[in-house]
């Protein structure tokens, strides 16, 4: 089992013909997705590595029955081809555009409330890696190899750090049941939350890895759901420890603003909720090994 997708989700690439979405379709078409569908206004009734392309994702649905959707799409335009995903009928839209402006991610919020709960688009990003399920299907940019499949769920904010999570994990023999990149931005589609609710039901995930930065109240709002509601163990990392105040760092989101926002302060915050919290990114997978030995 595995969460989001798997080697049978039907994709669609928004952005197919340009230079990077044309690169990463390929890359996932060669790992083994099932990308049925392309989408580049003007582009309609081309191929491109042997997928159909469309002028519109209303049209790509109809026609293939997509069910994800993942975004290059240039900043200005990345949220109304989102609100255009939604409006098509797409479930899970992933996004890999950095540079959102805050205020269109705002408005793609408040369009996603305007479906009712049972049929609300689940979105991964924006900024973000994107969502594997190794050896079953890679929706995103991530560098496929590193990942071998196993009884471990991986949530993080950080690109680089889930590949070093990853890449441990494999060494180790453990393996990942589904990583998902939730992206760096201060507004993103969805929280470390929605995906441990997931993961909470995922029969192969035995333990989950979730690797947090300063900035925003995201992982105090997990931790405290963990020790309520989580059944399985939870290790915990915040990147940041040197972060000054009031500095971005990296992603746009990453910025500490308020009190609680350090990684010193959500790492307490981890702890006092009964997470295992990884010392530093060097000893992720052998934290895991070590708690998943114990549980």
């Amino acid at each position: 089992m595995s969460i989001l997708i798997d080697e049978k989700t039907p994709i669609l690439v928004q952005g197919i013909t340009g230079d990077k979405g044309s690169f990463h379709a390929r890359e996932m078409i060669d790992y083994g997705s099932n990308i049925v569908a392309g989408v580049t206004p003007g582009k309609g009734g081309h191929i491109h590595h042997g997928v159909p392309v469309f002028n519109t994702v209303k049209e790509a649905v109809k026609e293939t029955g997509a069910q994800a959707s993942i975004t290059f799409v240039a900043p200005a335009f990345c949220a109304d081809a989102i609100m255009e995903a939604a409006d098509a009928g797409i479930r899970l839209i992933c996004s890999i555009t950095d540079g959102i402006p805050a205020q269109d991610m705002m408005r793609v919020k408040r369009y996603f409330l305007r479906f009712p709960k049972d049929r609300r688009p689940m979105m991964v990003g924006p900024n973000c890696a994107g969502i594997i399920s190794p050896g079953k299907a890679m929706l995103g940019i991530m560098p496929g190899h590193i990942y071998s499949r196993g009884p471990v769920g991986l949530i993080s904010r950080s690109g680089t750090l889930g590949y070093e999570a990853a890449s441990q994990l494999k060494e180790l023999g453990l393996g990942i049941s589904t990583s998902v990149g939730i992206g760096g931005d201060p507004i993103n589609g969805s929280s470390f939350l929605d995906h441990l609710v997931l993961f909470d039901k995922d029969a192969e995930t035995e333990a989950v890895l979730l690797i947090g930065e300063i900035g925003g109240p995201q992982e105090a709002e997990a931790a405290a759901w963990i020790k309520e509601n989580f059944s399985k163990p939870v290790i915990g990392f915040v990147a940041g420890l040197t972060a000054p105040k009031g500095r971005r760092m990296g992603h746009a989101g990453a910025i500490i603003s308020a009190s609680g926002d350090s990684a010193a302060e959500k790492t307490e915050i981890m702890k006092s909720f009964g997470l295992t919290v990884a010392p530093s990114p060097a000893e992720f997978g052998a934290t895991v090994a070590k708690v998943l030995k114990g549980s």
